[in-house]
């Protein structure tokens, strides 16, 4: 079974932060077909909550949880290596991100929109396509 592990942006490890950039990469980038920056300068930072589940062959769940401008906390970059799908993973990281009482917000892929309503989460607005055309949908979680 995958192990839980929970860290700010400082306290990633070089070998913790490869491993989460090398599964998001290997879907976000080379599965999905979306050439975009990955690396977008807030990984680092001390009010960045890294999420994850890891196991012998590495990371195989993440999600991180951004602190926004507005005071509203942002979770991304949420996913899960092919061959642990259909574990709960990501479910089980959701809880875990929630735990902090806040407002929270996600952009998602449309195709996933039922899950994060599951937490909550209420569409926020027209669905639109990001510039490597996968359809997404902006939702909301209110303060609980």
């Amino acid at each position: 079974m995958p192990t839980l592990h929970d860290a700010t942006g400082p306290e990633l490890t070089a070998a913790e932060l490869h491993d989460i950039l090398r599964l998001r990469v290997d879907v976000f980038v080379v599965e999905q077909k979306a050439a975009y920056p990955e690396l977008d300068g807030r990984d680092l930072r001390p009010d960045t909550r890294h999420l994850w589940f890891a196991d012998s062959t590495g990371v195989t769940s993440y999600l991180r949880v951004l602190q926004d401008p507005d005071g509203v906390r942002r979770i991304g970059r949420v996913v899960t290596a092919a061959a642990a799908r259909g574990q709960g993973l990501a479910a089980q990281l959701m809880d875990a991100a929630l735990t902090v009482p806040s407002e929270y917000v996600l952009d998602a892929q449309t195709y996933v929109q039922g899950f994060y309503a599951r937490y909550g989460f209420v569409a926020e607005g027209a669905e639109y396509t990001d510039d490597d055309g996968i359809p997404h949908i902006r939702m909301r979680r209110p303060p609980s």
